[in-house]
Order: C-alpha cells, then sequence, then structure tokens
C-alpha cells in the first residue's frame, strides 16, 4: 500500500470533497481516501499493483478538479 497527498484546486463547497472521496473509495484498488476542504488536501491510500498516482490525479480531474 502506498498513501500520497495531493493538492486539490477547484473545490467550493462540501459537496465537493463528498463527490471527490465517493469516486475515488469507487475505484478498485483504492483503498480509502480523506479530503479536507479547508487545506484543499486530499489523503489516498492505494495499492499499486492496481492503480497508480497518474490515475488518481486523471479521476479527480474528470470530476472537473485540479490535483497536484
Amino acid at each position: 500500500m502506498k498513501k500520497i497527498s495531493l493538492k486539490i484546486e477547484g473545490m467550493h463547497c462540501g459537496s465537493c470533497v463528498m463527490n471527490i472521496e465517493g469516486e475515488l473509495d469507487d475505484t478498485a484498488g483504492v483503498k480509502k481516501s480523506k479530503v479536507n476542504y479547508a487545506s484543499q488536501i486530499a489523503v489516498v491510500e492505494f495499492d499499486e499493483e492496481k492503480i497508480d498516482e497518474e490515475k488518481i490525479k486523471e479521476i479527480i480531474q474528470d470530476l472537473g478538479y485540479s490535483a497536484k
């Protein structure tokens, strides 16, 4: 398992947090995600054999946010 922190840009409410967490938690290979609206940081724990960091960023970007 690997854990990463990503800076999320474009969130403007609590629903944004729920959208990102919901999508990531439903993704194969993602064990757990926690998004903090105040700090604009997402912490994602995932299985490197099933998904990589670039795919996680892509999922977030497909939702309309920026992930760095």
